[in-house]
């Protein structure tokens, strides 16, 4: 497969997974009037590992587990362990943050992919993309400025804070370790075990009492995160695999963007009146969109650009 293929399916499971984890802050934020963080996350993985064991068995990729040694059992567990801290802690920190100021703190878990691809895999960031990520970061700062003042809110505040950090670094372990294991065993298998693990560690903390007393409509919105679960983290690692860290990550930059419009859209609507509340963007946040825009196009076609020139320099020149 050429560069060229790798960059479009890259960039197909990219935008998948922001679309649909665009989406998930404002289910996550219904869920939460009627399920707990921890048994909702059971719910997740349930559902999750269900379907993947089903594909992984016609695919006959389940045969990979058999090559793993004792390391790669220690990875898997670690990258399930810090999956589960991810899901929890950020259900936990909308009960502190609306979904924006949530959305705006996890925005440091591309930063730390993109180094943590340069530490661990030796993966190169040149100086172009440094200044794409900080221009980024400066689109983040302008789009999510009305949500950096948490003066007025208090110390609550600063526990959702601590919780997102909290679970974009749990996040960004999962991913590096994920990474790590792409050699012996293909993206579907590793979150299969997440899945699995994730089923026997939560279960003694699930309150299972909560699916009696469900109705339909919450029944839908407990289906949609979980099938959300699926869709999300699967593009999520098919990415990786097409990707430099430092790719994904700025793309994965874009979710909070969308999920602001989805927001607004969901206002406009009049769903969800009382639980679901819109987020004003004014000129600086326009500004902002359009910075994160250009950052994440950059970050993504410079490595291409520069492999195309790098090999039209090569090339002898006709005499």
């Amino acid at each position: 497969m050429n560069n060229n293929d790798n960059f479009k399916l890259g960039l197909i499971f990219s935008f998948t997974c922001v679309i649909f984890w665009g989406m998930l802050p404002v289910a996550l934020k219904l869920a939460a009037g009627f399920i707990d963080p921890v048994t909702l996350t059971w719910f997740r993985f349930f559902v999750a590992f269900l379907i993947s064991i089903m594909l992984q068995k016609m695919s006959g990729n389940l045969k990979q587990f058999n090559t793993l040694v004792l390391m790669d059992w220690v990875k898997l567990t670690a990258a399930a362990c810090f999956s589960m801290m991810n899901y929890i802690s950020f259900v936990y920190c909308l009960e502190y943050l609306s979904p924006g100021p949530a959305q705006l703190n996890f925005q440091t878990a591309p930063f730390f992919l993109a180094f943590g691809g340069v530490l661990f895999f030796k993966e190169r960031i040149g100086a172009l993309q440094m200044t794409c990520f900080a221009t980024l970061a400066l689109g983040m700062m302008l789009f999510f400025h009305p949500y950096l003042d948490f003066s007025t809110e208090g110390s609550q505040v600063w526990i959702g804070v601590l919780l997102v950090q909290f679970s974009a670094l749990s996040w960004t372990c999962y991913a590096l370790i994920q990474k790590s294991l792409m050699n012996k065993l293909s993206p579907g298998n590793v979150l299969l075990y997440i899945y699995g693990s994730g089923l026997l560690i939560m279960a003694p903390f699930s309150e299972f009492e909560y699916f009696t007393q469900m109705t339909m409509n919450q029944w839908a919105v407990a289906v949609f995160c979980a099938v959300n679960t699926l869709v999300a983290y699967g593009c999520f690692a098919q990415a990786m695999k097409y990707w430099s860290t430092a790719q994904v990550g700025a793309t994965v930059a874009l979710t909070p963007i969308f999920s602001f419009s989805l927001t607004a859209i969901v206002v406009a609507l009049g769903w969800w009146p009382g639980i679901i509340t819109a987020n004003p963007v004014n000129l600086l946040g326009v500004i902002g969109i359009f910075l994160v825009v250009f950052s994440v196009i950059a970050v993504q076609t410079l490595p291409l650009l520069s492999k195309r020139y790098n090999t039209k320099k090569r090339q002898p020149t006709p005499s």
